[in-house]
């Protein structure tokens, strides 16, 4: 039973990082926006449930707000910044890079540079024999599963999702048959920095918030992209359970640094074999 332990630690990062991932890919795989401060708006999605612990709110109110929260302050970032920049990878990594460092500096200057913590809504634990798990992790474990499945029906089966891969495979034709692509651009922009709130507003109980938690999750997200593949929408799955499988498994064994090196190599290795990702070939 030593080895169901670190299996199911494996697949909760992996669920983690695949819905942080999500974002990035619809923003950076799908729109060509290259959003550095993505790991700032997961990091603002955990202070936001913060400010709703020492406000007294319950913890399901700050699930609800932390979403719509960061959603509106990407809306906010897209009309006054991104959507001036759309087709430009460079000029993308410049102006969201510089504003994930003002984000990160407000937030040091709002709460201070010192970690918060977030109590556990649920502080039971899931037992199975000799297995023993806690039951929170298994909550975010199947909302993670709901929200990814939910952005992959929305994306793959509904008339906004199928106008939007329109837009980003041809924007010009779409427009010229009538798609309000500059619409489709801002809520695909919306969604993926809504997913970043509530990620981080999911996982907050679970790690130390803090202005550098951003970074953590940001990396591996790009890394998952480039290694599933960022045409197709499932290549985050296969980049997400690549990356995160591989480096959570190894520190189980070797040390974390030597985990996140050996994560560098493999996809070093894959995008080396396979520069379009390991699904960017499929349609």
């Amino acid at each position: 039973m030593d080895f169901i332990l670190p299996l199911v630690d494996a697949l909760s990062y992996i669920l983690i990082l695949v819905l942080i991932a999500l974002g990035l890919m619809i923003v950076f795989g799908m729109m060509g926006v290259i959003n550095m401060a993505h790991g700032e708006l997961f990091m603002i999605g955990a202070y936001v449930m913060v400010v709703c612990q020492n406000s007294g709110l319950p913890f399901l109110a700050g699930l609800i707000i932390a979403p719509l929260f960061v959603g509106l302050l990407g809306l906010i970032i897209e009309s006054l910044l991104i959507r001036h920049i759309y087709l430009r990878p460079l000029d993308t990594i410049l102006a969201t890079w510089g504003l994930s460092i003002a984000l990160k500096q407000l937030i040091v200057l709002w709460f201070g540079p010192e970690s918060q913590s977030i109590a556990s809504p649920v502080d039971s634990m899931v037992t199975l024999g000799t297995f023993s798990y806690p039951a929170y992790r298994l909550l975010v474990m199947g909302a993670a599963i709901l929200l990814i499945g939910g952005t992959f029906w929305t994306f793959l089966k509904t008339d906004f999702g199928l106008q939007a891969r329109a837009v980003i495979a041809r924007p010009d034709t779409a427009a010229t048959l009538g798609i309000n692509t500059r619409h489709l651009y801002r809520w695909s922009f919306v969604i993926g920095t809504a997913l970043a709130g509530l990620a981080g507003a999911l996982i907050a109980p679970t790690i130390s918030v803090d202005p550098q938690m951003g970074l953590g999750y940001l990396i591996p997200g790009f890394l998952s992209i480039l290694v599933g593949g960022a045409g197709p929408l499932a290549g985050v799955l296969a980049g997400g359970a690549a990356v995160g499988g591989t480096n959570s498994l190894l520190t189980v064994w070797i040390s974390p640094v030597a985990a996140q090196i050996a994560v560098f190599l493999l996809a070093i290795l894959v995008i080396r074999m396979r520069p379009e990702g390991l699904l960017g070939g499929k349609k």
